[in-house]
């Protein structure tokens, strides 16, 4: 009930998977087929890999659940974008005055 009102919703997708665990690289990139990701949405992977063994890359294609934001979820973003980007420029200067060293 509670996500009917804020307009969130469900879908079924599919998502590539890449895993690379080497001396060269370390990274995991999950990219969604044929789907936008927005502001407040967020993606559960279903048979993905927790971990893979050193020296190895694997890439697959897995499926995920997609629980798209509704209204409160992409407001909520934004505002905690908004003071999160403020915070870059909370950088106070002032002017410190050094002790004088006896000549």
């Amino acid at each position: 009930m509670i996500d009917w009102l804020l307009g969130r919703r469900t879908e079924e997708i599919l998502v590539d998977l890449d895993l690379e665990q080497t001396s060269d690289s370390l990274h995991a990139y999950s990219i969604p087929v044929g789907v936008e990701v927005r502001p407040g949405d967020e993606i559960v992977m279903h048979g993905a890999p927790a971990s893979i063994p050193f020296g190895e890359r694997r890439t697959m294609q897995v499926r995920a659940t997609l629980r798209r934001g509704g209204w409160f979820d992409r407001a909520l973003v934004h505002i905690a974008g908004f003071f999160t980007f403020a915070e870059l420029f909370n950088v106070g200067f002032e002017d410190i005055e050094l002790p004088q060293e006896a000549a």
